[in-house]
């Protein structure tokens, strides 16, 4: 058994008949864990501590950051479904810390924007797993981060519902227990 070069643990093998890409995308994903519980962990405490989810957040930092967009590009900017940042920014709405806006010119056009609770929560809203990424990352080469946030925007594509097969080649009992388990934990998710 190898061993992995993060920790002293043995990596579980990869069975030599697999090939290649199937072997890449299973490294991809072992390397994923840590950072998926690392996210998972932080959202929780920003539950239990501001009444707000990592993924609420991150759409008020957007908005913060950017002004005010449509839920179409913040959906894009956020690399989410449209549908689900309908229901975040739902939710953000009925706290009162966005508000939707429809553009004068283009009735069509509903525009997304902070309210002063939005602004006020992002100024005092915790960071610590962008900080802790910050100075990870402030210690690579400008070029070795640069690849990296490359690689994992590209990575984040592939993912997106658009590029990904539909489950309906799977039989229901398959999807049901998959589906279960999204809506038992979307107030963190979303």
């Amino acid at each position: 058994m190898k061993e992995n070069p993060h920790t002293s643990a043995p990596a579980p093998p990869v069975p030599e008949a697999v090939g290649d890409a199937t072997r890449a995308a299973l490294r991809m994903l072992r390397a994923l864990r840590p950072i998926i519980r690392a996210v998972d962990v932080s959202s929780h405490r920003l539950a239990g501590q501001h009444n707000i989810t990592g993924p609420q957040l991150d759409c008020l930092l957007t908005l913060r950051e950017l002004g005010p967009l449509t839920s179409a590009v913040l959906a894009r900017r956020l690399y989410l479904s449209p549908s689900t940042v309908v229901g975040i920014v739902d939710r953000l709405e009925e706290k009162g810390l966005l508000q939707r806006e429809r553009d004068r010119r283009d009735r069509r056009q509903v525009y997304l924007s902070l309210t002063a609770a939005g602004t006020q929560l992002t100024a005092q809203a915790p960071t610590v797993l962008q900080d802790r990424l910050a100075q990870a990352l402030a210690a690579l080469p400008l070029e070795e981060r640069q690849n990296l946030t490359l690689a994992l925007e590209r990575l984040a594509l592939l993912f997106q519902p658009e590029s990904l097969p539909a489950l309906t080649h799977l039989p229901a009992a398959a999807v049901a227990p998959a589906a279960a388990g999204a809506q038992g934990s979307s107030n963190l998710t979303d």
